[in-house]
């Protein structure tokens, strides 16, 4: 310790030097020292301690092994010669090139969408996949976010919809282009004739993520494996593989890699969810031929086929967000789960018997041996049924959705817990479900603040359902509703503007007055009668400015007029009781109105 530090004054002389030590000794043994009579003793001054620069202490992150202490030594050791990669085209020195990806390019600092063909073809639709590439400002490395290898799962398109809205590209959120440190790479549907089929594979009939790298010469599958591989994925220095379950099935948010391969092992930890299974990736796969290229890659599972699990799309977000800051290719720090669970030897339990499925337990339900998973019955033999019973204590990171089940069905995947079953119980909801990390936050795409909608206005033919079922019974397909807009095959755009349709129809009491006034009164022209006497009209309102001009002829009033039945049977009484000059141009415009309308008066008797 320096002098200057411990609070004594400097001295020169080795006498002095000595003194100030047994002085330091005495009192560091609790005893005062001598005290001449001459001068005061001094009081002692109290060491002032160093300060020192706080550090912010990381969590740490309980790793719970279900692996073999052979395969756990395998991956200590590739992990041991895994060094920090640094490449020269990282480095800030470097300068920040433009991109170039099928011969388009993107500048620095940009980001562009464009559409690429899987295939040339001349006849049908065309098979052009969506891609987006970010071109950050700094250089680093190339990341690939790849979804909709298989048509029929939606968890990865959503996710990567989301990761290219406005809430995450625009200027200062966390996908910025001029934030981004090297090149994202996003490919949100990648088998675009089964995502339009709502199909798993692709036209004919094989699965897109067992034909990597694929031939140029091959089947369809393998052409579009092969021009995926050769023109979207090489030149990636890690990949983000989104995938769900298969039909009738539902997986629970997990990632799965192979932890012997250190690059995969990194981004793998980095996504910041429990549940990392260690499997070796099945021949064709993308994850097995990235990784044979020295590209670290990890496959996201979550969600099930042709359905939108929306918490496994918040983890998958979450999840790419977390490997992204990892990477340093966007700021911020990632979010990591209280433990990590390395697993592998994961099976099937399978149905034993067929019938009907009754499942008590979801995705990422924690269960103990003994415990009743599901139920099987058979309407065919009332009052059978057989159990399927956890052989384990453990977690199905997978159950069935499908209740139809024959002998073998696969009706969950159980992951075995030998060791840290209460490790996982410590984070499970009420019902035993184990709750992943990233699942619960508020979703970082959406907006904070959303304003309320609120609409003003009359439903349109009276009633809530009015238009639908209107669009469901077929146009001048009435039920007898008074709430549809069609009556007897008009609609209601013919009514005047600020006029509603009566809810009711007129009373037959009005119909048999207005016809007594057509005939007694001479001095009224035929038209009046006509007007009056029509019972659909839509308001009294509207009838009296129509019977005002008594000079227009009875024919231009047929004409105009809503061409009913009762302004028929209205004429013929109007022409015996008026004079014989009054009663000629009256039956002649009578036989003129039926003959210039007749489909009316045959669609007239069809709704009487």
């Amino acid at each position: 310790m320096d002098e200057e530090e411990s609070g004594a004054p400097p001295s020169d002389s080795p006498a002095d030097e000595a003194v100030s030590k047994e002085r330091e000794i005495e009192l560091d043994s609790g005893k005062s020292p001598p005290s001449s009579p001459s001068s005061p003793s001094p009081k002692p001054r109290k060491k002032s301690p160093k300060r020192k620069p706080k550090k912010t202490v990381k969590r740490k992150v309980r790793l719970a092994h279900e692996l073999s202490l052979k395969r756990r030594r395998v991956i200590r050791a590739a992990m041991a010669d895994h060094k920090a990669e640094h490449r020269a085209e990282w480095d800030r020195s470097a300068g920040v090139k433009t991109h170039t990806l099928m011969r388009k390019r993107i500048k620095p600092g940009t980001m562009n969408s464009f559409d690429i063909p899987l295939l040339d073809t001349n006849l049908g639709e065309p098979w052009n996949i969506p891609v987006t590439v970010i071109n950050g400002a700094r250089p680093g490395p190339t990341v690939t976010i790849t979804a909709g290898i298989h048509g029929d799962e939606l968890t990865g398109p959503s996710a990567c919809s989301h990761l290219l809205s406005s809430t995450m590209t625009d200027p200062g959120r966390s996908l910025d282009p001029l934030h981004v440190a090297g090149v994202i790479r996003i490919l949100p549907i990648i088998n675009i004739p089964g995502y339009r089929n709502m199909q798993r594979a692709f036209p004919d009939g094989r699965d897109l993520n067992r034909e990597f790298p694929g031939r140029a010469k091959g089947s369809t599958t393998s052409r579009v494996a092969y021009r995926v591989w050769n023109d979207l994925i090489v030149g990636s220095d890690y990949i983000v593989d989104l995938h769900s379950a298969a039909k009738g099935r539902s997986n629970m948010p997990q990632v799965r890699t192979y932890l012997s391969d250190a690059h995969s092992n990194i981004i793998a930890k980095a996504f910041g969810i429990e549940v990392i299974l260690d499997s070796k990736p099945p021949r064709g796969s993308l994850r097995r031929v990235a990784m044979e290229h020295g590209i670290g890659v990890l496959t996201y599972e979550g969600g099930g086929a042709d359905s939108l699990d929306q918490e496994a799309v918040q983890v998958a977000v979450n999840g790419v967000l977390n490997v992204l800051r990892t990477l340093h290719v966007i700021p911020g720090n990632p979010t990591r789960p209280k433990f990590r669970l390395l697993a592998s030897g994961s099976t099937w339990l399978r149905a034993s018997e067929g019938g009907l499925l009754d499942m008590y337990v979801e995705p990422s339900s924690v269960v103990q041996k003994g415990d009743v998973v599901a139920k099987i019955t058979d309407p065919g033999t009332p009052g059978l049924a057989v159990d399927i019973v956890a052989p384990k204590d453990g977690l199905l990171i997978c159950t069935a959705t499908n209740p139809f089940v024959t002998a073998g069905t696969p009706v969950g995947h159980f992951l075995p817990l030998e060791k840290h079953l209460d490790l996982v119980l410590g984070q499970c909801d009420e019902e035993n479900r184990l709750i992943v990390a990233g699942s619960e936050d508020e979703p970082v795409w959406r907006e904070e603040d959303i304003a309320e909608i609120s609409l003003e206005g009359e439903w349109s033919g009276g009633s809530v359902d009015a238009e639908w079922r209107t669009e469901w019974l077929g146009n001048g397909n009435n039920d007898g509703n008074e709430d549809d807009n069609d009556v007897g095959g008009e609609k209601s755009e013919l009514l005047p503007k600020r006029q509603k349709m009566p809810m009711t129809p007129e009373p037959q009491e009005t119909k048999q007055q207005s016809a007594k006034t057509a005939s007694t009164s001479g001095a009224k022209t035929t038209t009046e009668a006509a007007a009056k006497s029509t019972t659909k009209t839509p308001s009294k309102k509207a009838a009296k400015p129509a019977a005002k001009p008594a000079a227009k002829t009875t024919a231009e009033a047929a004409a105009k007029s809503t061409t009913k039945t009762p302004a028929k049977k209205a004429a013929k009484p109007a022409a015996k009781t008026t004079t014989k000059p009054a009663a000629k141009p009256t039956t002649k415009t009578g036989k003129t109105a039926t003959k210039t309308d007749p489909p009316a008066s045959t669609s007239e008797k069809k709704q009487e």
